[in-house]
C-alpha cells in the first residue's frame, strides 16, 4: 500500500495519534462501569462473581501483553530504519506467539475455573457466577490475545483513529448483547451472567475479523503467510527483550497495589468504599497522561529505529509539558468538585469526608505519575526497558510499602498514608526516569539499525 509522506507525517505527530488513543482508553473505562451497572441489575452476587474472575482475566492481559507490548517497540524502530519487510515478518511472528499464548491460557481457563475461583474462598452464587463467566471468557482468551497484538502492530503504522474506531464498535456490540442476553430481550434466552461472557466473545470475534482486514490495508509491506509460521530466535529475542520487563513492571505495580489494599482493610468499611471510589475517579485524571505516553512511544521508537535520537530526546520533553498540563487541569477539576464527585457514589459522610481527603493529594500523586507514564514508556521504545523495571523494584517494593506500613499503622494517617507512600514512589521514580531521559544512556539500547547503515556494514 503507498503511502505519502504527508500521510505519514500527519500520522505520526502527537496529537493525531494521542486523540484516539484517548478515547479508546476513555470508552474502555466507560464500558467496565456499563458492565458493572448492567450486572447490578441482576444481583450483588452477580457483580461480585464477574468482578471476583476478571481479576484473573486481568491476569491473562498482563501476560499476554508481554508479546503485544514488546513487538509493538520493536515493530516501530524496524519502521523508523525503513526496514518494512523485517517489520512484516516479525508482525506474523507476534500473532503466532500472542496466539500460541492465548491457547494454552484459554486450555488452563477452561479446566480449572472452578478451582481458581473456589480457591478465592467464594462460595454460593457468587461461586457459580464466577465460575461460569471465567469458563466463557477465558475460555476464549486466545481471540483477545489475537487482537492485543494486531491494535499494537495497526498503532504503531500511526493508525490509531482505526483501533479505536474498532474497539468502539467492540464495545458497542458488548453493551448491546450484554443487554439482549443478561435480560433475553428480542426473543433470546435470558443468560444472566452467561450472557454477558457470551456477548464478551462475539464481541471479540467480530473485532478480530475487522483487526485482520486492517492489517492489510495499513501495512506498508504486507504479511505474508509464511511469515506467521516463521520462527525467528533474533525477533523473539527481541520482542522479549522489551515485553518481559514491561509486563513484570506492570505485575509489580499491581502487586504493590493489592498490598496497599490489604493495608485498608485493617481502616475499615468506610475506607475500603472510599479508596475504591477515589480510584476510579482519579484514572480519569491521568487518562490524557497515558494516551500521550502511548503516542509517545511510537514517536520516539521510529526515531530511534531512524538513528534520529535528538529528535527522540526533544519529543520526549514536549510530550512531558502537555501531558503535565492536562493532568493539571484534571487535577483542578477533581480537587474542586472533589465531594460532588464522591457523592456521585454514595451518600454515607463519613466514605465521602474520607474520599475527598485523598482526592486533595492529587496535585501531587498526579503530576508525578504523568511524568512516569510518559518517560518511562519512551525509555522502553528506546530499548531501555530494564532500567525502569530495577528501579521499580526498588521504589515500589522496597520504599512504598514499609513506608506505606509506617504511615498507616505508625502515625496512623488512614488513607491519605498510603496516598503519601504511593505519591512518594511516584516522584521518586520521576525523577530518576528524568535523569535517566536526560543522560542519554538509552541511546545505546536500540534494537535495530537503519536500512543504509545495514546495507554498508554487509557492503564491508
Amino acid at each position: 500500500m503507498a503511502v505519502s509522506k504527508k500521510d505519514l507525517g500527519e500520522r505520526l505527530s502527537l496529537f493525531h495519534l494521542t486523540w484516539p488513543i484517548f478515547l479508546e482508553v476513555f470508552l474502555f473505562m466507560l464500558m467496565g462501569i456499563a458492565d458493572t451497572f448492567m450486572l447490578s441489575a441482576l444481583s450483588d452476587d452477580a457483580v461480585s462473581g464477574v468482578g471476583a474472575a476478571n481479576q484473573y482475566i486481568q491476569i491473562a492481559l498482563l501476560i499476554l501483553e508481554v508479546v503485544g507490548n514488546g513487538a509493538a517497540i520493536v515493530v516501530s524502530q524496524y519502521l523508523g530504519s525503513k526496514r518494512f519487510v523485517e517489520a512484516s515478518k516479525i508482525s506474523g511472528l507476534a500473532v503466532t506467539l500472542n496466539l500460541g499464548v492465548g491457547i494454552l491460557l484459554s486450555f488452563g481457563f477452561l479446566l480449572f475455573s472452578k478451582t481458581m475461583m473456589t480457591a478465592m474462598n467464594l462460595q454460593g452464587d457468587v461461586l457459580v457466577h464466577a465460575h461460569h463467566y471465567l469458563s466463557i471468557v477465558g475460555g476464549a482468551i486466545f481471540l483477545q490475545a489475537v487482537i492485543n497484538a494486531l491494535a499494537a502492530i495497526i498503532r504503531v503504522h500511526g493508525y490509531t483513529k482505526q483501533t479505536m474506531f474498532v474497539s468502539l464498535g467492540m464495545n458497542i456490540i458488548h453493551v448491546v448483547g450484554n443487554y439482549v442476553l443478561i435480560f433475553g430481550k428480542f426473543g433470546f434466552p435470558e443468560l444472566g451472567v452467561q450472557g454477558a461472557a457470551i456477548s464478551s466473545v462475539l464481541s471479540r470475534f467480530v473485532a478480530l475479523l475487522v483487526f485482520f482486514w486492517l492489517l492489510y490495508q495499513v501495512m506498508e509491506y504486507r504479511v505474508k503467510v509464511q511469515y506467521y509460521f516463521t520462527i525467528s530466535k533474533e525477533y523473539i529475542s527481541k520482542i522479549l527483550q522489551i515485553g518481559l520487563p514491561s509486563a513484570f513492571e506492570q505485575i509489580l505495580y499491581q502487586g504493590c497495589q493489592i498490598v496497599f489494599l490489604y493495608y485498608v482493610t485493617y481502616l475499615g468499611a468506610e475506607s475500603l468504599a472510599a479508596r475504591q471510589y477515589a480510584v476510579n475517579i482519579s484514572m480519569f485524571t491521568y487518562l490524557f497522561a497515558i494516551a500521550i505516553g502511548m503516542g509517545t512511544a511510537i514517536i520516539v521508537g521510529r526515531f530511534v529505529g531512524a538513528n534520529e535520537k535528538d529528535e527522540a530526546y526533544k519529543s520526549v520533553w514536549s510530550s512531558v509539558k502537555w501531558a503535565l498540563l492536562f493532568t493539571l487541569v484534571m487535577v483542578a477539576i477533581v480537587m474542586t468538585f472533589r465531594v460532588p464527585l464522591i457523592s456521585l457514589f454514595t451518600d454515607n459522610e463519613q466514605v465521602i469526608k474520607i474520599g475527598a481527603s485523598v482526592l486533595v493529594l492529587s496535585i501531587l500523586l498526579e503530576t508525578g505519575r504523568t511524568m512516569n507514564i510518559v518517560i518511562i514508556n519512551s525509555l522502553r521504545a528506546a530499548g531501555d526497558a530494564k532500567f525502569p523495571v530495577a528501579m521499580g523494584a526498588l521504589s515500589m517494593v522496597m520504599m512504598s510499602l514499609p513506608l506505606g506500613y509506617f504511615l498507616v499503622f505508625v502515625l496512623d494517617l488512614g488513607l491519605p498514608g498510603i496516598w503519601l507512600a504511593i505519591t512518594a514512589d511516584e516522584w521518586t521514580r520521576a525523577i530518576i526516569m528524568y535523569f535517566r531521559w536526560k543522560s542519554r544512556r538509552w541511546e545505546k539500547f536500540a534494537l535495530v539499525r537503519p536500512a543504509e547503515e545495514k546495507e554498508r556494514s554487509s557492503e564491508s
